[in-house]
């Protein structure tokens, strides 16, 4: 059976390397590229009568490789596109509820560095007037918080 599958390693390692290829296809961009440039880096060495064990080197070897010079400049071009916004320095801070909490009832505001924001309990436990509150999350234009 291992001999058969020695004659065979091509087929493996394109195997794998279609499979690879379709996950990254379907997922979110650069989950498995890598290993899919490794799969084919054995596959080469397949077809040029590479012992197995030398296959698996040259899979891990390149998909190690080009995981660790490429990933960072990747990330940095991908993340690039995201827009900044001031919102997120809102997360963590405290601030003091200038109107009652109520999620069931939707009413809620928390007086934040001189801004009104719209509030939620995180907990949807109510939350009264001059409380003070730490801001959890964000969603949509609403404060998530908690009581400090």
């Amino acid at each position: 059976m291992l001999e058969l599958i020695a004659e065979n390693m091509s087929i493996v390692w394109l195997v794998i390397m279609v499979v690879l290829l379709i996950v990254e296809a379907a997922t979110a961009p650069l989950v498995c590229i890598w290993f899919a440039l490794g799969a084919l880096a054995a596959l080469v060495s397949a077809l040029f009568g590479a012992a197995i064990w030398l296959q698996v080197v040259w899979f891990f070897a390149v998909s190690l490789l080009t995981l660790w010079l490429t990933r960072p400049i990747a990330l940095k071009y991908l993340n690039g596109r995201r827009v900044a916004t001031n919102a997120d320095r809102v997360l963590g801070a405290e601030g003091v509820v200038s109107e009652d909490i109520d999620n069931i009832a939707g009413t809620g505001a928390v007086k934040l560095d001189g801004k009104e924001w719209t509030a939620r309990s995180d907990t949807g436990l109510n939350i009264s007037k001059g409380s003070i509150v730490v801001v959890r999350r964000i969603e949509g234009v609403k404060l998530i918080v908690d009581v400090a």
